[in-house]
């Protein structure tokens, strides 16, 4: 099985790594130069296009920051459709609208490409370590096809569903986890204005019923002050907004989800859009006048 993989970025890279670790051979594109040679070094192939890679690969990968690219991607004159032939997997496992991956499913499988949509959490940690979670929507013996080389890049992977019901779990994942770190923050930052030691407190604290995958992952990195992006905050800003848009249409209303989306504006007006969104305690501490950082603030 020869396979192709689109885009290249703080996710795609390291799980194209990790396809190519477990001898896959894989047929690469992107825009960033310097990202193909990274991983022609590791033994992958550069393609000049998307329509390349499709000719030569029967499953397809892509990983882009939005419903844009992803189309742009597929559907333009240098695109997948172009270039795949009759009966090639395409996967998709950016963060994407899930009427625009049905639709994109929908119009694929006219030239009988078939399409699965299968949207990853974990951040870069987990895509380093091969160890995303994958949900994904499509075909049944499609997904059981592919399964074994998206245990190349994941633990857990589940079919939640027909086309587009990945990209939805997706976006259920996103309101959990980002509502998540802001009422993380907010707690943070009411610990460190009272004078409490919030390292102690976190220890204290993750044991119990507040302890969660969030609070480890993120805790640590608020109190060395590294804002460095395993997940940015304008790729969370665009996944809220995937998340609005989609509520809106089928009549769910958001009220937590949409005070975090214009957290996540103020802070890209603040400069803040390429640091990892556990800097949305920044917006806290903005307002409270305190640093969350080790220690007890006197």
């Amino acid at each position: 099985m020869k396979l192709g993989f689109i885009g290249l970025g703080i996710m795609g890279k390291p799980m194209t790594l990790n396809l190519l670790t477990s001898g896959y051979d894989v047929t690469v594109f992107d825009i960033n130069e310097a990202a193909i040679q990274q991983v022609s070094a590791a033994g992958a192939t550069a393609a000049q296009s998307p329509k390349e890679v499709a000719q030569v690969s029967d499953v397809i990968f892509t990983m882009l920051p939005n419903s844009e690219h992803v189309k742009s991607v597929l559907l333009n004159e240098n695109g997948v459709i172009h270039g795949a032939k009759p009966g090639t997997i395409v996967i998709d496992m950016s963060s994407i609208s899930p009427v625009i991956s049905k639709e994109l499913a929908d119009i694929l499988q006219l030239q009988q490409i078939y399409m699965l949509d299968a949207p990853v959490s974990g951040g870069e940690p987990k895509a380093i370590d091969g160890t995303l979670s994958i949900m994904v929507g499509g075909e049944n013996h499609l997904f059981e096809k592919v399964k074994p080389v998206l245990a190349c890049m994941g633990e857990d992977i589940v079919l939640v569903g027909g086309n587009g019901c990945g990209a939805t779990a997706k976006l259920a994942n996103q309101i959990i986890v980002n509502v998540n770190i802001a009422a993380m923050s907010e707690a943070l930052v009411l610990a460190a204005k009272a004078g409490i030691d919030v390292e102690k407190m976190y220890e204290a604290i993750r044991g119990g019923l507040a302890g969660s995958a969030v609070l480890d992952a993120k805790v640590p990195m608020i109190l060395e002050r590294n804002f460095i992006a395993g997940g940015r905050i304008d790729i969370n800003l665009k996944d809220l907004t995937n998340v609005m848009d989609t509520a809106h249409t089928i009549g769910v209303p958001l009220p937590l989800s949409s005070q975090v989306l214009e957290m996540f504006h103020a802070l890209k007006v603040d400069g803040k859009a390429a640091e990892d969104h556990s800097g949305l305690v920044q917006y806290y501490e903005k307002l409270a006048k305190v640093e969350v950082r080790k220690g007890v603030v006197l």
